[in-house]
């Protein structure tokens, strides 16, 4: 047989003295508290929809007075240019002065509205009054006035905002030239207060229409969290009830997203229920399992006890060892299979390299038992899973077949890749000792289950690697084999 293990290496051998811990899960404890809770999720919602609302309500309500005050300020500078184009007619030179026909009348429909009056000035040279209101402010000083062209300005009459209008005008002979400066101004008073009323009639049906949609936001809010209120209220129903009868939440009408939360939730109940129906379920085992061996200890111990020769003495205290180190791969045993139903974090290694290393370690068992431990396949062959617990499978297929196979028997440990199914790896362990009967092949794989009242054993070996393979999200057979011999294989998907 190629490939086979001869180093004589100090194995780990569960005859040794172990010390072994069994905490039992608690229940009821006392929860840590938690951080101190945030902001309200329908608070925080009903801001960020209305607080917008608010903002824009109020960047409008600016916006649309800037624009009605420019459209007021246009028909304001229409109406200007319209009277300072008539009033420079009115004032015609005449020979080296001016004729200024300006009709009473005109003047009285100028000034006839005292809160939205026109005031004019006509002045030659330009600043030297000569009609009108001689209190009008001149241009500011970056604007330069162009003959026959009208120029327009924001200016304060009596600590009132106008609007003025200028014109200048040249007259006068080719050898005298003279400038006329024609001004009129209109008050800004009335032209806001339009401004501000149409901004309100504007505004005041979009304040109605935003608390109208601030009721439908606020109430489509409250209606659409309802679900996560049943949600915390089914979650509250299961405080305090057994863990292990902890229903699944069922939410028949909810947002997708609450759909999601409530499923995690359940796969968290679920998660909970299986911890602890293994704790409970590990705790069973043990206490049914110990009961017997303990109880065969201490009777044992009191007969040794009670005896006075010191050869039976002796013989007692063996059994008393023996059934102790039984007790101890019993323990051994029950963790084990615990350990294998937890969660596991799968990390790729090198499944050949970690067969030939268990089948070193346990050469000098096989050469205290006279068995020909050996190894045969492949060189390398790379699995994603938990080192630890295939190591663990491996150690319980040897010890198995150590155990039952018999002295002078021959025990193969092969790695290589399932030829049916190419992308899953096959690890076996091969014997020629008596093997079982076709009847019992269905069985080999349930808990405390044994083919054979030999002692040493204690029925979980085959269903620890079992459920290890499980876990690996692979599976584990048993075949007779020809002319006699049992074969085990653990058939796991090989790593990406």
């Amino acid at each position: 047989m190629s490939g086979r293990a001869a180093e004589a290496e100090p194995a780990s051998s569960l005859a040794a003295p172990q010390n072994f811990s069994i905490q039992a899960p608690v229940y009821g404890a006392s929860v840590p508290p938690t951080s101190a809770p945030g902001r309200s999720l329908k608070r925080v919602l009903l801001l960020w929809l209305l607080l917008p609302q608010v903002l824009l309500w109020l960047v409008g309500g600016v916006l649309a007075y800037r624009i009605a005050l420019s459209y007021a300020e246009s028909t304001i500078d229409r109406s200007l240019t319209e009277s300072l184009q008539a009033l420079a007619r009115q004032v015609k030179p005449l020979g080296s002065g001016l004729l200024v026909d300006f009709p009473r009348a005109a003047q009285d429909v100028l000034e006839q509205d005292p809160k939205d009056k026109l005031s004019y000035m006509v002045s030659s040279p330009p600043g030297q009054f000569v009609l009108g209101n001689q209190n009008l402010p001149p241009p500011p000083l970056q604007f330069t006035p162009v003959p026959g062209e009208p120029l327009l300005y924001n200016s304060e009459l009596d600590g009132k905002p106008v609007r003025v209008a200028l014109l200048e005008v040249n007259y006068g002979e080719a050898n005298a030239p003279q400038r006329l400066r024609v001004q009129i101004a209109k008050g800004m008073t009335v032209q806001h207060r339009i401004a501000r009323e149409l901004v309100a009639d504007m505004l005041l049906p979009l304040l109605l229409l935003g608390i109208v949609l601030g009721a439908l936001i606020t109430a489509g809010i409250t209606r659409g969290l309802r679900p996560l209120q049943r949600l915390e209220d089914s979650v509250g129903a299961r405080t305090g009830r057994n863990l292990s009868e902890l229903p699944p939440i069922a939410l028949t009408q909810a947002p997708l997203e609450v759909h999601s939360l409530a499923t995690a939730v359940n796969e968290l109940l679920d998660a909970v229920q299986r911890s602890v129906q293994q704790e409970r379920r590990f705790l069973n085992d043990a206490a049914h399992q110990l009961r017997t061996p303990l109880a065969g200890l201490i009777s044992q111990t009191e007969l040794a006890l009670r005896e006075t020769d010191a050869q039976a003495q002796q013989e007692r205290l063996r059994k008393v060892h023996a059934g102790a180190l039984r007790s101890a791969h019993l323990v051994h045993q029950l963790l084990s299979l615990a350990r294998t139903e937890a969660d596991i974090q799968p990390t790729p290694f090198d499944a050949a390299a970690l067969a030939r290393e268990v089948a070193r370690d346990w050469t000098p068992r096989a050469l205290q038992h006279s068995v020909d431990l050996g190894y045969e396949g492949l060189e390398h062959l790379s699995l994603l899973g938990e080192k630890l617990l295939l190591r663990e499978a491996l150690s319980n297929l040897i010890d198995n077949a150590l155990q039952y196979a018999g002295a002078h028997s021959t025990v193969t440990l092969r790695v290589s890749v399932d030829p049916a199914r190419p992308q899953q790896a096959c690890i076996e362990v091969e014997d020629n000792g008596p093997g079982l009967a076709q009847a019992d092949l269905a069985r080999v794989f349930e808990r405390f289950w044994r083919a054979s009242e030999a002692p040493g054993g204690c029925g979980l070996g085959l269903a620890i690697v079992q459920s290890i393979a499980q876990r690996h999200g692979g599976r584990a057979e048993v075949h007779l084999v020809q002319p006699q011999g049992l074969r085990v294989r653990l058939l796991l998907p090989l790593a990406a």
